[in-house]
């Protein structure tokens, strides 16, 4: 049987359609823009780590691991008793030419002279994960050094809180990470990290609806 809608109904229907895309479209917005104002709000509680490398050269990116093991290795001893991201930046700020010394003696004695640049930064950063956790792209102060050039490929990580070294290696995330993150960031900002958090809009009229 051939159903047949009144022209009233018919624009009823629209009206109802036009509005729920209207109201998913508005929640999308207001959903991006807390998703930018949190990643900014991790941005500003954390600090990276930031070796550049001279060049692709198999040597080179060689050379820039044994730059970052000791300084890595350096400045865990330096800021473990650091109390926040600013303290960090501060203790760096002071020690910057003995960690573009300590980079320039390890290049030296692996057998060729480098020039190193040592700096605090803002640096844009893509999605990175460190073991449950993903921390957002976004722009992030970090403590970069720069071999020679600065032409080859990087390697990063969190400093602060640290998520870079342990005595398992680097680019980890240790037992004390968790108690570390949660004592850095909110409770929201927490959960944004987290790789398994999903965002879902729900009515009363529909299930779900993911977005």
């Amino acid at each position: 049987m051939r159903i047949k809608f009144s022209q009233r109904t018919i624009n009823q229907i629209l009206f109802f359609v036009c509005t729920l895309t209207l109201m998913a479209g508005c929640y999308r917005i207001a959903e991006t823009y807390a998703e930018q104002r949190t990643a900014a709000a991790i941005a500003s509680k954390v600090l990276r780590f930031h070796v550049i490398a001279e060049s692709d050269d198999a040597d080179d990116q060689r050379r820039k691991l044994l730059v970052r093991d000791a300084v890595g290795e350096w400045m865990n001893l330096k800021l473990k008793n650091a109390k926040n991201e600013k303290e960090c930046e501060a203790l760096i700020e002071k020690q910057k030419s003995q960690i573009r010394e300590l980079a320039e003696q390890v290049l030296e004695e692996d057998g060729r002279k480098q020039s190193v640049q040592v700096r605090l930064a803002d640096v844009e950063f893509p999605d990175k994960t460190y073991g449950d956790y993903e921390f957002p792209a976004g722009t992030y102060r970090a403590l970069q050094i720069i071999i020679g050039e600065g032409e080859g490929h990087n390697w990063w990580c969190v400093l602060y809180p640290n998520l870079c070294f342990s005595a398992e290696g680097y680019d980890v995330t240790g037992d004390g990470a968790k108690e570390q993150l949660e004592r850095v960031l909110s409770p929201k900002e927490y959960r944004a990290i987290l790789k398994d958090h999903n965002y879902k809009l729900g009515f009363k009229f529909i299930p779900s609806l993911k977005l």
